[in-house]
């Protein structure tokens, strides 16, 4: 539950802020570092990329895939929170202290590790556990015995199979 909770608040929280991406791109380009070229066209690319990210920890064909791409994402986008620390950056919106640039860079490790957790990448659920066979049923694949016709009993099997030899 704990995971499938974390699954869907880190999906939803990836979705969110890619749709934001595209509806306020502002926001992004004004905190990207200057060495970068293309700002808008990488603040829509990233979108893109946090939108099919999250969506992609929804389901279980896709889910290790996807944190794969979040966990590259998160490491591509770290150096704007260092241009924001470094040069005092804020969001828009965003309270104009100090010590929350200073927040954002741990933070990032800790968004990267819940990734992880709800992509399956680390403590990964145990598969569910085979039921256990009795040893006389593995002796009696190891000899064939377990192969019955529809509708036959073993009784009527072996005076069918002792017949044809």
């Amino acid at each position: 539950m704990v995971r499938w909770l974390a699954r869907f608040g880190i999906a939803l929280s990836f979705v969110a802020v890619g749709i934001s991406h595209f509806t306020d791109p502002e926001v992004f380009v004004g905190i990207m570092p200057p060495y970068l070229p293309w700002h808008l066209e990488l603040v829509y690319l990233s979108g893109i990329f946090e939108i099919l990210g999250g969506l992609g920890l929804l389901f279980p064909v896709s889910r290790r895939f996807a944190a794969y791409g979040l966990l590259a994402l998160l490491v591509a986008v770290y150096p704007a929170n260092i241009h924001m620390l470094v040069n005092e950056v804020y969001l828009e919106g965003m309270r104009r202290e100090p010590w929350l640039l200073w927040l954002r860079m741990p933070f990032q490790f800790v968004f990267a590790f819940a990734v992880g957790f709800a992509g399956d990448l680390w403590f990964r659920p145990s598969p569910a556990p085979k039921a256990p066979s009795s040893p006389d049923a593995d002796l009696d694949r190891e000899k064939g015995d377990n192969i019955q016709c529809v509708g036959e009993s073993k009784e009527e099997q072996s005076e069918t199979l002792s017949r044809s030899e």
